[in-house]
């Protein structure tokens, strides 16, 4: 029975804040309102949780989704805190949180997952190196900068296939410079020291692809491991993940799963983590980098495994049992929609229309973010048909090509394989 009002045009107030009310399910605060947020915001729904979103502006892709946002900075402790009041969990779609302020959240009884004692090996890359190398895992060569003497001493013991990269920042090839000689080395050295950018260098790997190896860790000590994935970067960032990683060895797969399982384990991670890395040409690898949350390379996991990274990463920081991460096809591939140079006259609604039509099999997650070059707006995945095999080149390479022409479609109104939709 409806309830009538004596003026019809008035709405009953909202109840402010949406987290005050009385719930029997957990509250998980998120630092962050990309588009990782946005995801696992998904994911809370369907478990029935409520996810808070710490987000600099209320135009973030995860504070346009969620109802219960806390707008600040991260780097703000008093926002850190707001955010965090009576949550089960504190954890991150960044890294970037001041590892002083979760030290002092801690302290007053924050359940900061994964803890700050293991996100510092996410943001400082060359303690991350010294303590990988302490474990005996393996990595390339490395040393800090702190002068051009430092690179000159490394650059030629290793004949100069060096990588110079900042020791903290820097994502999607930002921070990041391969230089060709020992000049250009060293003016990129001089240039940031001069900026005040603390710097390292290491051997640069000879490899024959990339990989990403996504596991999960709860605090009870659990893991689980994702199919590992071979990643195409273009321009610094992933385009493109195809999972599982096609010619990869039974053995090669789990040692590279083993490594990552041990890398969280030895790291004290809680929660989803990315260990990207470099296999080389006789089939071994070498760890390049560690996100401690969930990552490009396993949004796969979305449609192609029977949890996907963002209700995993709910589960372990929840301390919840792990769910299982067995793919559900023989391949899926995600390619990532990246904003094209100009941004095409159909508007991104007339664009998914058409791409529907013309393939309804593509599954279409977009971020609500702006058109701009390479900016990552959104990703499609394409899960392969039964009786496919990732060692079947032709069948790997038709889903490929598919998954990249829905995501070129979406950013560029484009197809690329020239179809007209007038001509058929």
């Amino acid at each position: 029975m409806w309830a009538v009002t004596e003026n019809p045009t008035e709405v009953p107030p909202r109840e402010e804040p949406p987290r005050d009310r009385m719930t029997s399910m957990p509250v998980v605060a998120m630092v962050g309102g990309g588009q990782l947020a946005r995801m696992t915001q998904q994911a809370a729904i369907e478990l029935g949780q409520t996810l808070r979103v710490l987000s600099g502006t209320a135009g973030e892709p995860a504070a346009r989704a969620s109802a219960d946002v806390v707008l600040g900075s991260h780097t703000d402790l008093a926002a850190l805190r707001e955010v965090a009041r009576g949550a089960h969990a504190l954890t991150f779609d960044h890294e970037h949180v001041p590892t002083e302020h979760l030290d002092t959240l801690v302290a007053e009884g924050v359940n900061v997952q994964p803890p700050p004692s293991a996100l510092v090996f996410a943001q400082d890359k060359l303690r991350m190196r010294a303590r990988l190398r302490e474990l005996g895992l393996p990595v390339p060569d490395f040393a800090p900068v702190t002068s051009e003497a430092d690179l000159t001493k490394f650059g030629e013991a290793h004949q100069w296939q060096v990588v110079i990269k900042t020791v903290r920042g820097g994502y999607d090839g930002r921070g990041v410079w391969l230089p060709d000689t020992a000049d250009e080395a060293t003016a990129v050295v001089r240039e940031q020291l001069a900026a005040g950018a603390p710097l390292m260098v290491e051997q640069r790997v000879e490899m024959v692809r990339e990989l990403s190896a996504m596991v999960a860790r709860s605090p009870f000590g659990q893991g689980a491991t994702w199919p590992v994935v071979e990643t195409v970067q273009r321009k610094g960032q992933c385009a493109v993940a195809v999972a599982p990683a096609p010619g990869l060895s039974d053995d090669a797969a789990a040692d590279a799963q083993n490594i990552a399982l041990r890398v969280a384990a030895e790291l004290g991670v809680v929660g989803v983590m990315a260990v990207e890395m470099f296999e080389k040409a006789d089939g071994s690898v070498s760890i390049n980098e560690l996100a401690m949350r969930p990552h490009n390379s396993g949004h796969w996991t979305q449609d192609g495994a029977r949890t996907s990274q963002f209700e995993q990463h709910l589960r372990a920081v929840l301390d919840y049992p792990l769910g299982d991460c067995s793919p559900t096809a023989p391949v899926t591939v995600m390619a990532n929609v990246l904003g094209a140079p100009v941004e095409p006259e159909l508007s991104m609604d007339e664009r998914l229309h058409h791409l529907f039509a013309r393939m309804p099999d593509a599954k279409v997650h977009l971020y609500d973010k702006g058109e701009r070059p390479d900016r990552k707006i959104g990703h499609v995945n394409v899960v392969g048909a039964p009786g496919g095999s990732p060692d079947d080149a032709a069948y790997v390479a038709d889903i490929r090509e598919r998954a990249e022409r829905a995501a070129h479609w979406l950013s560029h109104g484009v197809w690329t394989d020239g179809w007209d939709p007038h001509h058929g």
